[in-house]
């Protein structure tokens, strides 16, 4: 029998997991002396990726997808380490690994490379698995990939290198999508519906992506001279939880990213958006170099407690809020 809606869909036990996860994060970043900020969630802009659905409010505000443009304006201003647990917001996305508002972490540590943020994500994640009766996280069960590396070995394709009708083939042979996609989307579908299901349990961490999934990330040439971006994510059983990117700092060039996402959007017929010239004019003004990280709460709970819906562990999913 299903219980009233009225009722949380979270267990007591998940509720007061929430509560100490978040004790410990908040211990974690005092002890390594990064601020806790608190910015805005209704802002003037928002993200510009093609293929997020903002909400936007008549008073013309947009609920945002992370705290990420703002905490880089503090950046900018001379914040030096910074962290925020923060609400965030994506139309139509909700399933038992979605829900259209959700839970984030993000932390921005001026002069770390990706690699020691990498360091510091996993530090965290042992933290917290070492209070969880549900997982055993420890540094034999981290595997560590390129995308390309990942991708090959799975697909049979190098990202950075096949054709577009080499992806667009492989991708219809295994998916049954019969449409036309753009490149990215293309690596995307592959990487949702072939590669994800096939990844190692445990936690992986995947760096050095495809250029066209740049987005706010600086890009590199990789050790076989490829030009990547210098993003990670990372996945625990196959579920992405975390996003990091070493961050772009060159104003001009996020402008023209910016202003190329709107090209696509109009593309893909849906509403162009105002550029986030706030962002632009911090980045002008002199952010200094900085790796950054995202990390899903929810979806890093619903580990942590061996379990497999986000409502589990959200009081008031949205079919209850």
């Amino acid at each position: 029998m299903l219980a009233p809606l009225w009722q949380p869909t979270a267990s007591i036990d998940a509720i007061q997991a929430r509560a100490a996860m978040y004790a410990q994060v908040r211990a974690f970043f005092f002890q390594g002396q990064v601020l806790e900020v608190e910015t805005p969630l209704l802002c003037s802009t928002t993200a510009m990726d093609p293929y997020l659905d903002s909400f936007s409010l008549s008073c013309g505000r947009f609920l945002q997808t992370s705290p990420e443009f703002p905490m880089k304006r503090l950046l900018a201003s001379g914040s030096g380490p910074i962290y925020q647990i923060s609400k965030a917001f994506r139309q139509n996305e909700e399933s038992s690994r979605h829900n259209p508002e959700f839970t984030l972490l993000e932390w921005y540590q001026p002069g770390y490379s990706l690699l020691q943020l990498q360091e510091e994500l996993l530090a965290l994640l042992f933290l917290l698995a070492a209070e969880s009766t549900a997982v055993s996280w420890g540094s034999d069960s981290v595997t560590c990939r390129t995308y390309a590396e990942m991708f090959q070995s799975i697909v049979g394709l190098c990202p950075h290198t096949c054709t577009d009708d080499a992806l667009a083939k492989v991708a219809k042979q295994a998916t049954g999508f019969d449409g036309e996609l753009a490149r990215d989307s293309w690596l995307d579908l592959l990487m949702s519906h072939v590669v994800e299901p096939k990844m190692p349990s445990g936690l992986l961490v995947l760096t050095d992506f495809p250029v066209g999934q740049a987005a706010l990330a600086e890009i590199a040439s990789d050790e076989r001279g490829h030009d990547v971006a210098k993003r990670l994510e990372l996945y625990i059983d196959g579920v992405e939880v975390a996003n990091g990117y070493q961050e772009l700092t060159d104003g001009a060039e996020q402008k023209r990213r910016f202003q190329a996402d709107n090209d696509q959007r109009l593309v893909n017929g849906v509403a162009q958006l105002p550029i986030p010239e706030h962002l632009v004019s911090a980045l002008h003004a002199g952010m200094p170099a900085t790796s950054g990280i995202a990390v899903g709460l929810d979806r890093l709970l619903m580990k942590l407690m061996g379990k497999q819906q986000l409502s589990d562990v959200i009081c008031f999913p949205w079919g209850r809020a």
